[in-house]
């Protein structure tokens, strides 16, 4: 087999669209085998549209077109029995795993005193927990040969960023519990670095955010700007730093903020 993952089993979760479908089809090209997990279904604290089934379905689809195994459950990562039990099916049928990309997040948009407890609990459950509940699930299966945890954090997980508090604080814990991560499995091979994209352009936009950057709080606009001229950065581009943190050229890098931030955090 070619490429620059060949053989290496995968989990991906968030997987059914956007960010989690493009590290999943960047993967299949270089080699991969898939184990793909979503949720496929709104949150009501959630202001814009999740996956759905056919969404984790194209994805498989997408995989395979490159030759590769897709294995897909259909599982909220907040669900830590469901999660495992999902892994572990999809371990037992591509005959191992090597790492896990722990992709599914949730945002929302809101002043401090517009932001509600249940927002609250929904992002930091999905973002922090969820992100944990994969690491443990793929875990048992990388300990005794080594490999990879890559989980996806955001800029937001680097600076103050304002107006989605929640996701902010859940991506900054993201850091410290995969720093923790790193330096406990490190004598087992196990690596553990994290992602910090910039705003990429996929459906997870919230309408409250846009629109109080675009009124009341056009002020805080500038902390979301970009070094570099664009405005948002692609998918493809994460999933290039992800290919390369799951790929054996990356293997003594551990404890890594990986930052696809064309510069917003240089400001």
């Amino acid at each position: 087999m070619n490429g620059r993952v060949a053989g290496k089993r995968v989990l991906v979760t968030g997987a059914a669209r956007g960010m989690g479908r493009s590290h999943a089809v960047r993967l299949a090209e270089e080699g991969a085998d898939l184990i793909l997990v979503d949720i496929c279904a709104s949150l009501p604290d959630i202001d814009y549209p999740l996956a759905a089934t056919e969404d984790l379905a194209e994805t498989a689809r997408l995989v395979e077109e490159q030759g590769r195994r897709a294995i897909t459950h259909v599982v909220d990562v907040r669900d830590a029995a469901a999660l495992t039990a999902a892994v572990d099916d999809g371990v037992t049928r591509l005959g191992g795993l090597d790492a896990s990309v722990a992709n599914a997040g949730v945002i929302t948009g809101g002043t401090w005193d517009t932001t509600t407890a249940e927002q609250w609990r929904t992002v930091v459950d999905v973002n922090l927990i969820g992100t944990w509940n994969t690491c443990a699930a793929a875990l048992p299966h990388l300990v005794d040969h080594g490999g990879s945890l890559v989980n996806i954090s955001s800029v937001a997980g680097l600076k103050g960023s304002p107006l989605h508090t929640p996701y902010t604080a859940s991506k900054h814990g993201v850091v410290g519990m995969s720093r923790a991560l790193a330096n406990e499995l490190a004598a087992v091979n196990v690596r553990v670095n994290t992602v910090h994209p910039t705003g990429v352009d996929t459906g997870m936009r919230p309408d409250a955010l846009h629109a109080l950057l675009h009124g009341e709080r056009a002020d805080l606009g500038p902390i979301f700007q970009n070094a570099l001229p664009i405005v948002m950065t692609e998918a493809r581009d994460v999933s290039n730093a992800v290919l390369f943190l799951v790929s054996d050229e990356s293997r003594h890098v551990t404890g890594l903020e990986f930052k696809v931030d064309a510069g917003v955090t240089l400001r």
